[in-house]
């Protein structure tokens, strides 16, 4: 019977140990995360690059512009928004600039 004792105490104790251990390694786990965190440098941030330069004027750069007013000045006719005694002297003040 003493043998039993003496293997059913040593369980115990070795049991208790293993959790008391167990326990404390969680606790230094979480502990030692949170410094990590508190301690990581911050992630940098970068700048946005500058906006390309502005392109050189061009001599024909204005007939686009030209092409886009008429199509506009076309599209509001063909919608019934303008007349056809609007769209003309518009589209005259257009191709005359």
């Amino acid at each position: 019977m003493g043998l039993m004792r003496g293997m059913a105490r040593t369980a115990v104790i070795a049991g208790t140990a293993t959790s008391v251990s167990n326990r404390v390694s969680r606790r230094q786990a979480r502990r030692w995360g949170e410094e990590e965190q508190q301690q990581a440098p911050p992630e940098q941030q970068y700048a946005a690059p500058p906006p390309p330069p502005p392109a050189a004027p061009v001599a024909a750069a204005p007939a686009p512009d030209r092409v886009a007013q008429l199509k506009t000045l076309a599209d509001l006719k063909a919608q019934g928004i303008l007349t056809d005694g609007q769209f003309e002297p518009e589209k005259a003040k257009v191709l005359a600039s």
